[in-house]
């Protein structure tokens, strides 16, 4: 738990993006989370307040073991392992595009890569840290480390989540409505006139936490909250490594509108309930529910109109953790049980937007989707942190590839969205107190 108490606290104080904290999982079942390994990083300003949230928590009730006996059971798909992985070779098989490195974020929050623009530029974050109370923003070239400093953005401490990253604007969205009761709260740079705007839409429900995609027509989907998963009585079992087992969890559930960019007035209920959802050049995806059984993946074709469904067919005990789209493939991250010796069932499964299975990657202790944060990108990332085996993953759809990246795998939630053909991964310096953050582009 220790990383992850940490993470939390980082994460209230303008930490980077984006492990998607959601506080009501938290409280509800100490779900999903308290499987993660990574920590995001940040300031220090309010761990005393997230301090008092957590000890509030009544987690779920223990028994004396939760695992279940026997190896994980084989995936009803064609599977890799980490250890069919290639070590990939800079200069062979990637590129280095850019690095960054922050020593000490045990100490202070930092500067990161924050996501990357669709024209090539990363958008670099400093602070808010020791010194600097808000953070600023620039957008960098990567060949060169030039930095264009945006106009100043002066939202204290207020987390940011990009969700686009345009040639024409940057949309950055805030948590709990940066204070605005629930509302949600956009800030959009154009970067022409090279202005800030504050967006707030009044017809749009409250939302907690900014569940949010990018449609291709140009609007913002938003998830508003309809139901919640609740954990059975008793609670979710604990095993003897303290870990809760909530494989085969009831799943949440979400509203889904519709909000323009440019006409706050402009606000649709499109009519669904959702759990995840994403969206390809050609289409829309999205599950029945989320954190939890995922239930039946539904594909909107967006030049008919025409829909269809199918079953993933994940497995009895797999719950939806990540989940993105791109091209006509469909990548699920899952947790899926843990199993007798404290062996994890992590699955990150691809499929076809027909429902054919393409591959999924099974490990204990793996966390995976397509690289970028948010859903974005059309490579897919697999970070391990078990052992020998702990590193960044990375596969091309496209061809089959699967290398390994990187060794080591730093503590902090570090990353944003990408472009085609790049992947971010991040490695531990100063005996982990640090991090280096990098960007790669695969070769052809």
């Amino acid at each position: 738990m220790v990383n992850d108490l940490t993470g939390l606290m980082r994460e209230n104080v303008a930490a980077p993006p984006p492990d998607h904290f959601d506080p009501d999982a938290l409280v509800g079942a100490g779900r999903r989370r308290v499987r993660r390994r990574t920590a995001l990083a940040g300031g220090t300003a309010l761990v005393v307040a997230v301090a008092v949230v957590i000890t509030a928590v009544s987690w779920p009730k223990s028994s004396d073991d939760a695992g279940l006996t026997g190896p994980p059971p084989a995936p009803d798909a064609p599977t890799l392992h980490l250890a069919d992985a290639e070590q990939a070779v800079k200069g062979r098989d990637y590129r280095v595009l850019a690095s960054y490195t922050n020593h000490n974020l045990d100490r202070d929050n930092g500067q990161y890569f924050d996501g990357v623009t669709d024209d090539g530029l990363i958008l670099f974050r400093d602070g808010p840290r020791q010194g600097r109370s808000h953070p600023r923003f620039a957008l960098m070239d990567p060949a060169t480390g030039t930095k264009d400093w945006l106009p100043d953005l002066n939202i204290g401490q207020t987390q940011t989540f990009p969700v686009d990253l345009g040639t024409d604007r940057l949309v950055l969205l805030t948590p709990g409505g940066g204070g605005a009761g629930g509302a949600l709260v956009a800030y959009v740079f154009d970067r022409e006139a090279r202005t800030w705007s504050k967006l707030m839409w009044p017809g749009l429900p409250a939302v907690d936490f900014p569940h949010a995609v990018m449609g291709t027509d140009g609007r913002l989907y938003v998830s508003v909250p309809a139901s919640q998963g609740q954990p059975p009585a008793g609670g979710f079992p604990i095993g003897s490594g303290g870990e809760v087992d909530d494989a085969d969890a009831a799943g949440d559930t979400n509203h889904l509108w519709s909000v323009s960019l440019t006409d706050t007035s402009d606000v649709q209920d499109e009519g669904l309930t959702v759990g995840s959802v994403a969206f390809t050049d050609t289409s829309m995806v999205w599950t029945d529910s989320t954190n939890g059984d995922a239930g039946t993946i539904h594909v909107r074709d967006l030049a008919t109109g025409a829909e269809h469904s199918f079953d993933p067919r994940s497995g009895p005990r797999c719950n939806l953790l990540s989940f993105g789209a791109t091209d006509d493939r469909v990548v699920l991250g899952q947790y899926c049980g843990t199993y007798a010796g404290g062996v994890r069932d992590d699955r990150v499964q691809i499929l076809t937007t027909d429902g054919d299975q393409v591959v999924t990657f099974q490990g204990s202790g793996i966390d995976g989707g397509l690289a970028g944060t948010s859903g974005t990108g059309d490579l897919v990332s697999v970070v391990s942190q078990e052992n020998d085996r702990v590193g960044t993953y990375v596969y091309e759809p496209a061809t089959g590839r699967f290398l390994r990246l990187s060794h080591g795998v730093s503590k902090f939630g570090l990353g944003g969205p990408t472009s085609a053909g790049m992947v971010m991964w991040h490695t531990p310096v100063n005996h982990g107190r640090g991090a280096t953050q990098w960007l790669g582009r695969l070769i052809p």
